[in-house]
């Protein structure tokens, strides 16, 4: 099955009314173990007109082996790109959706340092929910847009980016406890991940409100 190759149909035509497109997207939302993180790419004018990157599509959708040169190739075309995190701690007290907010305000937050103005943009938030808004953020405009990831590039860009990131951090956490294997489940609900927490307990990186040893598989 042929699948779709995400455009700029949609960041062209928010770039005739805003100076710039910041797409956001979610990486790690149904993990057990590990932070949420958001990635958070922009595009201008000038990015919109340019090719988009071989083989850049929603992070589900790339081959793990070459997810880390789409996400450099991705990084390089935006003309800016940032990673926010929410802490397994984090979750447990606010819960998910409030900590994806908390995660992109701080993804914008980091593109500021960078010399992004995001009340000069738009920003399209990859779901039917903005919960960047809900979170506290002010002078941010949001739009929420089913299947970004899929269709719009620049939210594919910000979906490859945060994956590559969050990826990197869990085989990190491997390395401290390797009893879980995050390296290779990085934190989703594999039957292996449960069966180490069934044997082991869980540890500090774990969602502790969360339904953990017969939780559902999420791959």
């Amino acid at each position: 099955m042929t699948v779709a190759e995400p455009r700029l149909t949609l960041e062209r035509k928010l770039l005739q009314e805003h100076a710039i497109v910041i797409a956001c997207d979610e990486v790690g939302r149904g993990a057990l173990a590990g932070p949420v993180a958001v990635g958070a790419a922009v595009i201008d004018a000038a990015r919109s007109r340019k090719r988009i990157p071989l083989g850049l599509r929603d992070s589900k959708l790339v081959p793990e082996p070459k997810r880390a040169d789409v996400a450099a190739r991705a990084a390089s075309w935006v003309s800016a790109s940032s990673v926010g995190w929410a802490s397994s701690a984090e979750i447990d007290e606010v819960g998910i959706i409030r900590a994806l907010g908390l995660a992109s305000i701080r993804a914008i937050a980091d593109l500021r340092a960078l010399g992004v103005v995001p009340e000069d943009a738009i920003v399209i938030l990859d779901g039917n929910y903005d919960y960047i808004t809900a979170a506290g953020a002010r002078g941010l405009r949001v739009r929420p847009v089913i299947k970004a990831d899929r269709d719009c590039a620049s939210a594919a860009a910000a979906s490859v980016i945060a994956k590559v990131a969050r990826d990197a951090l869990m085989t990190q956490l491997h390395d401290e406890l390797p009893a879980y294997n995050w390296a290779r489940n990085k934190g989703y609900a594999s039957p292996d991940h449960r069966e180490a927490i069934r044997e082991h307990g869980i540890s500090a990186h774990h969602r502790a409100t969360w339904s953990m040893g017969d939780a559902p598989t999420l791959f």
